[in-house]
């Protein structure tokens, strides 16, 4: 069993989809152990502990370094001997020092179609506003690989959706989630699962 920690900085509405998949067994080649947060008020830490999953923060301004940040997380990535993370709106960038580490075994789900409206800058509502001032027909939501350029690793999964009349930020945004975060990420997240158990076997 791939044993899989994920990423959190608010909601999290991504986790709880993960979560949800596990039950359901669209997941069923890995296992959320640990959940970690920027933020100590993440709601997302209580969607954790209301699935019996272990959870830890990590908090920048208390730790004082980005340094500092990174080896408390890969402090315990190594301590819950983590296979695969998966940042699910996770609000920092890790550096290349970390992710060069997990090679191919870091994803994110971005909210939209990379290489449009994507890289630094490019989060949350931000990116939605992006894509409906441009004036897009079409947007989505992308599973990749993380590694040290913002948005920029392999890509593994792609899900697009449509724009509608009127739309504003926050419906697409609600739409986005619905009709391919939610759907991709736990896709993405089992496909390479199986890979890891694959590899691991030979």
């Amino acid at each position: 069993m791939t044993r899989i920690a994920v990423l959190v900085s608010g909601g999290g509405t991504n986790l709880q989809a993960l979560i949800d998949a596990e039950k359901s067994g669209i997941i069923k080649s890995g296992r959320i152990t640990l959940v970690i947060s920027s933020q100590p008020s993440a709601y997302a830490l209580e969607r954790a502990k209301n699935a019996g999953i272990d959870t830890a923060v990590a908090y920048k301004k208390e730790l004082g370094s980005h340094e500092a940040f990174e080896e408390k997380i890969l402090g315990l990535l190594q301590e819950y001997k983590i296979d695969l993370i998966v940042l699910a709106g996770f609000m920092s960038i890790l550096s290349e020092n970390f992710t060069k580490r997990y090679p191919r075994r870091i994803l994110n789900v971005h909210p939209s179609l990379i290489p449009s409206f994507c890289g630094a800058g490019f989060y949350g509502l931000r990116v939605h506003e992006a894509a409906l001032s441009y004036g897009v027909k079409v947007t989505g939501a992308t599973v990749h690989f993380v590694n040290e350029i913002p948005d920029g690793g392999e890509i593994v999964m792609q899900k697009a959706v449509e724009i509608k009349e009127g739309d504003t930020p926050e419906v697409l945004q609600r739409r986005v989630m619905e009709q391919a975060e939610w759907k991709i990420l736990p896709a993405a997240v089992e496909r390479v699962s199986a890979d890891i158990i694959s590899e691991k076997e030979v």
